[in-house]
């Protein structure tokens, strides 16, 4: 059944506002707007760099091999691109971390400030908008692609500091957008009032019987998607229940080094549940656009459920040589992937509401770090893996570019979504236009 008249029918049915949000996105709730095809885009940083040898796929324009680091995404490879020759050519002030996350969206310099970093030039915030945020505002200036927030920035373990090394996406010039790290201030973003931490009741306990009586005016689909909302939302709730009786709950800060991060145990369940409210805001349409940031840049996080207690950055920087140091870097780099597959196998189990196939079909994830190499330090290189669909590019292979400025890449993304900007944050890094990736 179709609602051709969405406010109507909401209003007769006299829901309470807290009820809203579950039903905002239902196709049958959308009328004509339902037909039209969705974009989607996910932005997913890890920090520190990568290891190479163990990361990049041989080039092959007709199939892939996987290397170590990449192989949780075997089950995805004929739906993954790699480009390898893609480097962050900005220069100018802050070190190759700072330009590396803070430039790495945007694509511009940073600005002139005191934040003093390994170089003898201290920096700001990036001086432009990140190209997550220029797509949002893009789809958000069109009635058929608004959505309610237009973009949500999830965190997994980011500290609470505000630096360049911490923020990968801008509204604009020196306007730093902080994820959300907290699955209980998401969930509250996402669906509302919410009681406090320390007093959490379920949500769903407000909404029940608004909820069942719209249920019965719904046809089969949105009957479908609308339970599988709730049962979003009451997992979350139980996880979140389930971690607040751990005292490690947070992510506490140093005492004493600012450098060193004690990233508690719950950070791989933090994960899953943040991914999980990203796919459940993607398929009832509250965003077109997210970011899922793991740590910062220069992080220390020890990974101790890796049986790592080693700061990552201090392993990013020992040498090749060191054997072990290199296993521990090894499986970092290899949690981030799985991470990601599991993003892609939700999306990839989830119908795409209203439409064909599922919900990867229509979903772009861009998974980015902000060095080629940690020991190093480049800018060269740097791993941009796309993986997903919906947006016309030819994926299951891995592309060697002749050393190319990332701009050109993130136009390209910028113009899978019809936005045909000429160009995207330094205009004489642009030259060249968006790449042919179909």
């Amino acid at each position: 059944m179709k609602i051709h008249n969405r406010r109507r029918f909401l209003r007769d049915l006299g829901l309470s506002g807290a009820a809203l949000p579950f039903l905002a996105g239902l196709p049958g709730l959308q009328g004509k707007e339902s037909t039209s095809t969705k974009q989607r885009l996910v932005v997913m940083f890890s920090p520190n760099g990568t290891l190479p040898n163990q990361y990049w796929p041989d080039p092959n324009e007709n199939g892939l091999a996987l290397k170590p680091i990449m192989k949780p995404l075997e089950p995805f490879k004929e739906r993954l691109l790699t480009l390898k020759g893609v480097h962050n050519r900005v220069r100018g002030d802050g070190d190759n971390h700072m330009r590396g996350i803070s430039c790495l969206l945007t694509a511009k310099e940073l600005h002139r400030g005191n934040i003093q970093g390994g170089s003898h030039t201290p920096a700001g915030w990036a001086s432009g908008i990140s190209i997550d945020q220029e797509i949002s505002k893009h789809l958000q200036s069109q009635e058929a692609t608004r959505t309610r927030f237009g973009s949500l920035e999830f965190g997994v373990a980011v500290p609470n500091r505000a630096d360049p090394w911490t923020r990968m996406s801008y509204a604009g010039s020196n306007k730093p957008l902080a994820p959300i790290d907290d699955p209980h201030r998401m969930l509250q973003k996402m669906y509302g009032k919410l009681k406090d931490r320390d007093s959490l009741v379920s949500i769903l306990d407000d909404v029940s019987e608004d909820l069942k009586r719209v249920a019965g005016k719904l046809g089969k689909e949105d009957r479908s998607l609308l339970e599988e909302h709730l049962n979003l939302v009451r997992q979350v709730e139980q996880d979140l229940q389930r971690t607040e009786k751990s005292s490690d709950n947070r992510h506490p800060e140093p005492e004493l080094d600012p450098e060193i991060e004690l990233v508690n145990d719950n950070t791989p369940l933090i994960s899953r549940m943040q991914i999980d409210l990203l796919v459940n805001g993607f398929a009832n349409d509250m965003m077109r656009v997210a970011s899922l940031q793991f740590m910062r840049s220069v992080g220390q996080a020890r990974m101790r459920w890796l049986g790592i207690e080693d700061g990552h950055h201090s392993l990013s920087h020992k040498p090749d040589k060191e054997a072990k140091a290199q296993e521990k870097l090894l499986k970092i780099n290899q949690w981030f992937a799985g991470e990601l597959a599991y993003l892609c196998k939700r999306l990839l189990e989830t119908p795409e509401p209203g439409g064909d196939g599922n919900m990867l079909d229509h979903t772009t994830i861009v998974w980015l770090n902000e060095l080629g190499k940690g020991n190093s330090h480049t800018l060269d290189n740097i791993p941009f893996t796309l993986i997903g669909g919906g947006l016309g590019f030819k994926m299951g292979r891995a592309i060697q570019l002749p050393n190319l400025p990332h701009n050109r890449l993130l136009l390209s993304i910028a113009h899978g979504f019809g936005h045909h900007l000429e160009s995207f944050g330094n205009n004489s890094l642009s030259h060249g236009g968006p790449l042919d990736l179909g």
